[in-house]
């Protein structure tokens, strides 16, 4: 039988969650070269020795980072997909899902982007087998809906469907005047309902 956790646990868990938070939000903002792990820690009201007690160093927080969201967009993407066994529903489900995603995790988007290649080996492995898995997802609801379309051409599909909606971090600030994110999740939709192909069958 599992143990429920303790308080010294949760705290643990807690403080480990805030540091992975925090780190994504600095290396948005500065990149991963310019945060260090004092500034990290200090985010989070800790000292910066004491963020080795999570972590092995600032590289392994990046691939902590990376990986953690990696697994969640394939856990997430397929639920989506075991949820119906229709594809252009599928395909629906995976557009929602992932502009959900970035319009709540566009600072993990921005550190991807540009810090991928800060990732050790390792990590960076595992980080783009997930993501080949994850975009695999797509493809397959998209190959099932078009049985008869090109696989290549299914993939591209796909992988300018991440392109457009991933590039919301980078076109869409917080300012007055911007649109409201129920506006920008509508648009994200619809261009990203275009891009697959389906976007004639109207928007869920």
């Amino acid at each position: 039988m599992t143990r429920p956790p303790t308080e010294r646990g949760r705290a643990k868990a807690d403080r480990h969650d805030a540091l992975l938070r925090e780190a994504a939000r600095l290396f948005a903002e500065r990149g991963f070269h310019g945060v260090s792990l004092e500034d990290i820690g200090a985010a989070v009201g800790v000292s910066g020795p004491a963020v080795y007690r999570h972590f092995a160093g600032k590289q392994a927080l990046l691939g902590a980072l990376l990986t953690a969201v990696s697994e969640r967009l394939l856990s997430g993407g397929s639920a989506v997909v075991a949820a119906t066994d229709d594809p252009r529903e599928q395909l629906r489900g995976l557009v929602t899902f992932h502009v959900d995603f970035a319009l709540a995790d566009s600072d993990v988007i921005r550190v991807q982007d540009r810090d991928l290649a800060s990732l050790g080996d390792g990590d960076r492995r595992t980080v783009r087998r997930l993501q080949r898995e994850y975009a695999e997802l797509w493809v397959g609801a998209l190959a099932a809906d078009a049985p008869d379309a090109d696989p290549d051409e299914l993939r591209t599909r796909a992988y300018a469907c991440f392109g457009l909606i991933n590039s919301t971090p980078h076109s869409v600030r917080r300012r007055a005047g911007r649109p409201s994110d129920a506006a920008v999740r509508r648009l994200l939709t619809d261009m990203a309902l275009a891009a697959l192909g389906i976007g004639d069958r109207g928007v869920p």
